[in-house]
């Protein structure tokens, strides 16, 4: 019996050290490219969001992009202590603490990734609101207004902070005295967490998040036919035939619809991309309990949670690159902004 325990924990301990080398290879790969990263999402969303306010709140669309902007933005900064952690942890592993350092990831990285996931309703609603529009415009044109749009952003705020309560609300601050200096210094204290984060993976990291990647995946394709339809409509010589003239008049797209379509098309597309990694690693981890911290397949689990990490990072920066390339009213204000 005492042999057979020892063998579990010999086992276990290998276990984690083979997750920290796997980790430290991650960080060392990617951990370079976090800073440019975040630093680049903070300059392009401030961007966005000051473009935006700029070119003034005039249809749901500018609303909804101003709105994840902002979202992605508080990702960043919040995300920012985290991710310092990970790397002072990595290059500098004899750093000396003033408080405790867990404090810096556990209290920040679950408010972080409420917003990340916020963005993603953002996203959501973004995708489905074009879809319904360019799809039955007769119905969804004059629907989603303004006001409706703001109701509907704030109403996905709410959704987003109750819905990460059990993680939310598990951390808190307390005292411990060190031995060593007889100082007393700040803790994080943990209550409830494997329940939490439990209800949290099952919640949050899987049924929903599989539910908006499968909805946005049918955005895009319903969006990406829409597209192909209106460039065949563009293609075809004018129609003698009044009822064929009036269904290609139905189906035909503006160019300034034709450019929202298309970026909401790459937004939903980015989305998508991003957040296959961390899907896959949250399913997987549910399914098969070794495919954690301390399981048999902890080096894979390892390197997918940093891939994921990456891939949310780019998911909250590269937006601007989208914005410019298909929203002329944005890409002249932008180019006003340089000038001065």
């Amino acid at each position: 019996m005492l042999n057979q325990t020892s063998l579990n924990i010999s086992m276990k301990t290998d276990s984690n050290l083979s997750y920290l080398r796997e980790l430290n290879i991650a960080l060392g790969v990617l951990a370079p490219v976090w800073p440019a990263i975040i630093f680049l999402g903070l300059v392009s969303n401030t961007t966005n969001i000051l473009v935006f306010i700029k070119a003034g709140l005039k249809d749901s669309v500018t609303i909804l992009l101003l709105s994840l902007s902002l979202s992605d933005a508080c990702f960043l900064i919040l995300i920012t202590p985290t991710v310092s952690r990970f790397i002072i942890i990595h290059f500098a592993p004899s750093w000396v603490w003033a408080v405790d350092h867990t404090i810096i990831h556990t209290l920040f990285y679950w408010p972080a990734f409420t917003f990340y996931d916020y963005s993603s309703y953002i996203s959501l609603f973004l995708g489905v609101t074009r879809c319904a529009c360019v799809a039955v415009p007769l119905h969804f044109k004059s629907t989603f207004t303004k006001r409706r749009t703001v109701v509907g952003v704030v109403c996905l705020f709410c959704l987003a902070v109750l819905i990460h309560l059990p993680v939310l609300t598990i951390f808190s601050i307390g005292w411990r005295k060190d031995p060593v200096t007889n100082v007393s210094i700040p803790v994080a204290v943990v209550s409830g967490r494997q329940t939490m984060v439990k209800i949290n993976d099952l919640l949050n990291r899987n049924t929903l998040p599989w539910i908006s990647f499968i909805t946005m995946i049918g955005c895009v394709a319903l969006l990406s036919f829409k597209l192909f339809q209106a460039s065949k409509i563009r293609s075809l010589p004018a129609s003698g035939d009044k009822t064929a003239a009036k269904t290609d008049h139905d189906n035909k797209l503006s160019s300034k619809d034709v450019r929202v379509v298309q970026s909401v098309v790459l937004v939903c597309s980015i989305f998508i991309i991003a957040q296959l990694p961390a899907l896959l690693y949250s399913t997987i981890r549910v399914v098969n309990p070794e495919f954690d911290h301390g399981g048999r397949l902890v080096n894979l689990f390892g390197i997918f949670a940093n891939v994921s990490l990456t891939c949310s990072l780019l998911n909250a920066t590269v937006n601007i690159f989208v914005y410019y390339n298909y929203n002329s009213k944005y890409r002249s204000i932008f180019r006003t902004f340089l000038s001065l």
